[in-house]
C-alpha cells in the first residue's frame, strides 16, 4: 500500500489522514473512510456505490444508512450504527458523524486525536430535501470537500421551484394523453422527487430499482402520495397519464415500450449546461442535484472555519485555485475516485 501525507504547508505534515491507492487512512485508528477497495475497518459517509464499496470486514456508517447498506452490499455485512453528534472511541482517535443533507443517513465525519481535527465532507448539499437530514458546518481545522459542481456556472433554483416545473410538466402531458418517464437515480434524487410530485394529478410507478430502495426503509420513506412497483404482471392501462421514475439506466431500453405514448424527462444538475439534456436524448431536463452548487460549496468551506481545505471529486483544480485567491490554504488532493457513469451518483 501506498501512503502519502499531506502537507499543508512548507515543510508541515499532517500525520492523522493519509491518502492511499484504497483510499483516506488513519493509522491512529486504523480505519479507512470511503475505501475504495475491501479493508478491516471501513467508515462510510453514505450509501451511493462509489462510497460504500463490498467486501470489508466491518462497516460504521449512520443508522439510516444502514438499510440501503445491506440492500446493495448484502444482508449478511457486519456494520454497526452510529447516531449524528454521537462520539466513538476507536483505539486513540475519536470519531462523529454528522450530516452533509446529500442523501438519507449521508454523513460528514469529524475524525480528531486532539491534535489534529479533519472533517471529511463525502458529498453534502446544503438545501433541506425533507427527507435526509439538514447540513450542518462542524468546524475543524483541515476539511475534505468534494466539488462536483465546482464552477459558478452552477447554481440551483429553490427545490419549490423545480418541483412546480416538474409538476406543471406532467399536468401537460396528461392533457396530451401522455405517460410522463422521470429519470433520476435510484437512491436519493427518486425518493426526493416522488416527495415533491403532486398527489392531485394522479399516482407514482417506480422502476423496481426505485422501489427496492424504498422497500428497503419503509421507516423512513413515507410519501403522501400512492406509489406503486412496476412488475410483469402491471396492466399497461394503469401507466396512462400517470408518472413513472426510473433510473438513468433504464432509458432507451426494450422495458420502456409498455409506457407509450410517453415523454421522457430527467432531474439532475448537468441539465445547468447547454446540451445536455440532448446528449441525453430526453425530451425535458431538471437542474436539480444532490450536490451542493457553487456558493453551496463557498458556504460550507467558509463555515467550517478550516485552516487548511483539500478539495476532491469534480472540477477540483478550478475549486481549489479559486480558493487560493480567496485567501485559504487550499490543495487538490486526489483520491482515485473516479466516477464512469453518472448512474453511479446523484448527480
Amino acid at each position: 500500500m501506498l501512503w502519502r501525507n499531506v502537507q499543508v504547508k512548507k515543510g508541515e505534515t499532517m500525520s492523522l489522514l493519509k491518502f492511499t491507492d484504497y483510499g483516506i487512512y488513519c493509522e491512529k485508528g486504523d480505519f479507512f473512510i470511503d475505501p475504495l477497495k475491501p479493508v478491516k475497518k471501513a467508515l462510510i459517509t453514505h450509501g451511493h456505490s462509489d462510497h460504500a464499496r463490498p467486501n470489508s470486514k466491518y462497516y460504521l456508517a449512520h443508522h439510516d444508512s444502514i438499510p440501503v447498506l445491506k440492500l446493495r452490499l448484502g444482508s449478511h455485512i457486519k456494520v454497526q450504527g452510529i447516531s449524528y453528534a454521537e462520539v466513538k472511541q476507536i483505539n486513540n482517535v475519536k470519531v462523529s458523524f454528522h450530516p452533509a443533507g446529500h442523501i438519507l443517513g449521508s454523513s460528514q465525519i469529524k475524525v480528531t486525536d486532539g491534535k489534529e481535527t479533519w472533517v471529511i465532507s463525502g458529498d453534502y448539499k446544503l438545501e433541506d430535501d425533507g427527507i435526509s437530514t439538514p447540513f450542518e458546518p462542524v468546524k475543524c481545522t483541515h476539511f475534505i470537500t468534494e466539488s462536483t459542481f465546482g464552477l459558478p456556472v452552477y447554481n440551483w433554483e429553490n427545490q419549490e421551484v423545480i418541483f412546480n416545473k416538474i409538476n406543471h410538466w406532467w399536468q401537460k402531458n396528461q392533457q396530451e394523453g401522455k405517460t410522463s418517464v422521470l429519470f433520476a437515480y435510484a437512491l436519493g434524487k427518486a425518493q426526493r422527487l416522488i416527495k415533491g410530485l403532486d398527489k392531485s394529478l394522479g399516482e407514482v410507478f417506480l422502476h423496481g430499482a426505485v422501489w427496492n430502495v424504498v422497500e428497503s426503509d419503509k421507516k423512513n420513506y413515507k410519501f403522501d402520495i400512492n406509489i406503486h412497483p412496476i412488475t410483469k404482471d402491471t396492466p399497461p392501462a394503469k401507466f396512462k397519464q400517470q408518472i413513472i421514475v426510473a433510473p438513468p439506466s433504464a432509458f432507451g431500453s426494450p422495458w420502456m415500450r409498455k409506457f407509450n405514448p410517453y415523454t421522457t424527462g430527467i432531474a439532475s444538475g448537468w441539465m445547468a449546461i447547454r446540451g445536455m439534456k440532448r446528449r441525453r436524448a430526453v425530451d425535458t431536463g431538471f437542474v436539480m442535484s444532490d450536490h451542493a452548487d457553487w456558493k453551496g460549496l463557498l458556504k460550507a468551506v467558509k463555515e467550517s472555519e478550516a485552516e487548511n481545505i483539500f478539495v476532491t471529486h469534480g472540477y477540483t483544480d478550478i475549486f481549489s485555485k479559486y480558493l487560493q485567491e480567496q485567501g485559504y490554504n487550499s490543495q487538490v488532493v486526489a483520491t482515485h475516485s473516479i466516477r464512469t457513469d453518472t448512474d453511479q451518483d446523484d448527480l
